[in-house]
C-alpha cells in the first residue's frame, strides 16, 4: 500500500463519503473508486460499506485506519524534517558546559535557540575544561562553554562571554570576621579543595602564582573535577575553595561564601564560547552569536 492509497483510505473514512474526499483529494471520483476497488482487491477484503447514504468503515477498514493515520503523520514529519534539513532550519548541536555556564548564559540563548529553530535538536553536555577540548578537536561536542586559557591544537573560533571574580566557599560553621570577609592568609591555612592540574592548567598556575606572589603556600589538599563534588568536600571540611562568584546561586548544605578581602591579585573566571572553525557557517556559529547578545 503506497501514500497516496493510504490517503485515500484516510480522507474517506474521515468525509464519511467517496465525493467529498474526491473534492478533498482533488481527484475524480471515477479515479477514486477505482483506487478503491483496486486495493480491496489486492487485500482481499473490503474497506468500506458503501451506499446512497456515504461510506462507513467496516470491520477490516477499522483495524487499518489508526495505522495508516500514523504511518502518515509520521512520513509527512520525515519530509519536513528533511525539507528543514535541506533550507539550513534544522539539524542536530551538540553543546559542552562547565557548571558555571547554567546560571545565566547557557539558559537565555537556549531560550532564543527555541524560539528561532524549534527544529534543531539540541544535546547538552556537563563536562570539565579538559574534557570539552578533548570532546571538541574529536567532533564528539559542536559548541564547549569552558573557562579559558585552554591549550587547542584544532583551529577553532573563541568567543570570550564575560568574567567573575573568584569567591570562597568554605564550611558554613566557620565564623567570619565583621567585615564578612577572608583573607588570602586563612585560605592558605585551611587548603584548597580545587580542579585537577590537568583540568584548567593555566589558571591554576595563576591562582596558585598570586600566593605565592603574597608569600603565601597554598596547597591543593583534594581534586575534585564537577562544583558540586567541590562543595562536598568543602563541607565535609577536606579544604576551602575558590570558585566563581556565581556559585553563590548554588546553596549547598554546611558551605557558605565570601569574598577575599586581599584578593585583588586573584586571576578572574572567565567564560567563553569555542567552537570548531568550518568552511561554512553552522548551528554552531549561530549559538555562539546568540551567546554573546
Amino acid at each position: 500500500m503506497d501514500t497516496r492509497q493510504m490517503r485515500c483510505i484516510v480522507a474517506i473514512a474521515e468525509c464519511g463519503s467517496l465525493t467529498r474526499a474526491a473534492e478533498r483529494l482533488g481527484l475524480a471520483q471515477p479515479a477514486l473508486t477505482q483506487t478503491l476497488n483496486r486495493l480491496e482487491g489486492e487485500i482481499g477484503a473490503k474497506l468500506f460499506e458503501r451506499s446512497r447514504r456515504g461510506a462507513a468503515l467496516t470491520e477490516a477498514g477499522l483495524a487499518i485506519v489508526e495505522d495508516l493515520r500514523a504511518a502518515l503523520a509520521h512520513g509527512d514529519a520525515a519530509a519536513e524534517r528533511a525539507r528543514a534539513m535541506g533550507a539550513g532550519r534544522a539539524g542536530r548541536l551538540t553543546i559542552g558546559f562547565v557548571t558555571h555556564a547554567v546560571y545565566e548564559v547557557l539558559p537565555r540563548a537556549l531560550r532564543r535557540l527555541h524560539v528561532e529553530h524549534p527544529q534543531l535538536d539540541v544535546v547538552l553536555r556537563e563536562m570539565s575544561n579538559a574534557e570539552q577540548v578533548d570532546a571538541l578537536e574529536g567532533g564528539r561536542i559542536d559548541l564547549a562553554l569552558l573557562h579559558p586559557p585552554v591549550p587547542v591544537t584544532a583551529r577553532v573560533h573563541e568567543r570570550r562571554l564575560g568574567e567573575e571574580a573568584m569567591v570562597v566557599a568554605l564550611p558554613a560553621d566557620h565564623e567570619l570576621a565583621a567585615d564578612g570577609c577572608v583573607s588570602m592568609a586563612e585560605i592558605a591555612a585551611h587548603g584548597l579543595v580545587w580542579f585537577p592540574a590537568q583540568q584548567m592548567p593555566l589558571l591554576r598556575t595563576l591562582m596558585l602564582g598570586a600566593f605565592r606572589s603574597a608569600g603565601l603556600d597554598l596547597r591543593v589538599r583534594q581534586d575534585a573535577n564537577r562544583t558540586l563534588t567541590v562543595l562536598a568536600c568543602v563541607a565535609a571540611g577536606l579544604g576551602w575553595s575558590l570558585l566563581p562568584s556565581s556559585v553563590r546561586s548554588l546553596q549547598h548544605a554546611g558551605v557558605r561564601y565570601a569574598q577575599v578581602r586581599d584578593g585583588a591579585a586573584l586571576p578572574s573566571f572567565e567564560l567563553a564560547a569555542m567552537w570548531l572553525a568550518r568552511s561554512r557557517p553552522t548551528f554552531a556559529d549561530t549559538f555562539a552569536a546568540m551567546l554573546a547578545d
